[in-house]
């Protein structure tokens, strides 16, 4: 438990809620180590449902940008690896993972829910990754696997914005559903995540899994560690 993300431990179900609301509950450095954290121990606890959700009026801003100016670039590469971290961390686990997206979400916290076995979108729900505009690969192969490499290419070559329909469409969002809808939807992925011997279900993530940890993480840091970052940084919040 912290201040930038509350825990509800319910048995093996887990319920991490993103909490800094006032931020549009955008990735800190201290919420990305709160939600490594958060996932370690879920699976040290037998956790077998890991469920996402940001409280407020939106899921996630994704990178906080509100204190960029006053960190190295190394630092901020140190930031960029951590998210990477994360998303791989999420991607990988054990667990069932669930993510629930409402509200504006952009970059990172796009692909926080894009690195969940469920995705599941509100209707009123967008998402931008605008990551490009700076320079940044984040996230990228892991959205061409879900919708494809021409969409991906469509998408990001624009940094465009795209609802939840067309999420759904893509197949990045696996299903639409109202917020007042989503604790039928957590019974049910518990239920599901349930219906397996936790051997099983490890043996069936890990045969259906796509991830290259290794090759996203060379690409990220290739991408950052460009000179000029925090240049390009200055450019991108300047213009949007």
């Amino acid at each position: 438990m912290s201040g930038v993300l509350h825990i509800d431990k319910q048995g093996a179900r887990h319920v991490l809620t993103l909490t800094r609301a006032e931020k549009m509950n955008a990735l800190s450095a201290e919420l990305v180590e709160a939600l490594i954290t958060a996932l370690d121990e879920a699976e040290a606890q037998g956790a077998r449902l890991i469920v996402l959700k940001g409280e407020g009026k939106n899921f996630s801003a994704g990178f906080d940008f509100g204190d960029w100016q006053a960190q190295s670039e190394g630092d901020l590469l140190l930031r960029f690896v951590r998210i990477e971290t994360l998303l791989q961390r999420l991607a990988a686990s054990p667990c069932l993972t669930v993510a629930l997206a409402h509200g504006r979400n952009f970059g990172a916290g796009v692909d926080l829910f894009g690195a969940c076995k469920w995705r599941i979108s509100a209707p009123d729900a967008t998402f931008r990754m605008p990551g490009l505009k700076f320079g940044l690969v984040l996230g990228t192969r892991r959205f061409a696997a879900l919708v494809g490499a021409e969409r991906a290419r469509t998408v990001l070559e624009q940094a465009a914005t795209f609802n939840a329909e067309e999420a759904l469409r893509d197949g990045f969002a696996s299903r639409l559903a109202e917020q007042q809808e989503w604790p039928e939807i957590e019974q049910q992925a518990a239920e599901t995540a349930a219906a397996l011997t936790d051997a099983s279900r490890v043996q069936l993530y890990a045969a259906l899994s796509l991830e290259t940890p290794d090759a996203d993480l060379a690409r990220l840091v290739r991408s950052a560690a460009a000179p000029g970052l925090k240049d390009r940084v200055a450019a991108y919040l300047q213009a949007r």
